[in-house]
Order: C-alpha cells, then structure tokens, then sequence
C-alpha cells in the first residue's frame, strides 16, 4: 500500500512539472471545446476537449501495453 501511495504521489509531483512545460507545444487547454471563463479579475479554465482526448490517448496505450 505504502508503495502505490509513494509512487502516486511521485507521479503527480512530476506530471505538475512537466505539464506546463508540454502545454506550450500541445496547446492543452486551448483546442475548440475548451472553456475559459473571466469572473472578478480571474480566468478560469475548463478544459473538456483536452481532457477527454487525453484520456482517450492513456486509454490506448493501455490497451496496446
């Protein structure tokens, strides 16, 4: 348990650093679909095209592995 729990939160810790990074070159959160909202000052990202096609590109290539 301690290990899945460990490597959990490895995983996270290093998809937070390389995802700005990869958002420059993929457009995450900016392909038709993708919400931004302005309130008070803020923007607000709702990224539901992005995120459905990640999953389906995790999805896969955990079918082909």
């Amino acid at each position: 348990m301690l290990k899945w729990l460990l490597t959990l939160v490895v995983a996270i810790f290093l998809l937070g650093l390389v995802t700005p990074h990869l958002a420059r070159f993929i457009r995450f959160g900016q392909l038709p679909g993708d919400i931004a909202l302005r309130w008070r000052g803020r923007v607000y990202h709702f990224p539901f095209v992005s995120i459905l096609l990640f999953s389906l590109l995790l999805w896969l290539i955990g079918r082909l592995l």
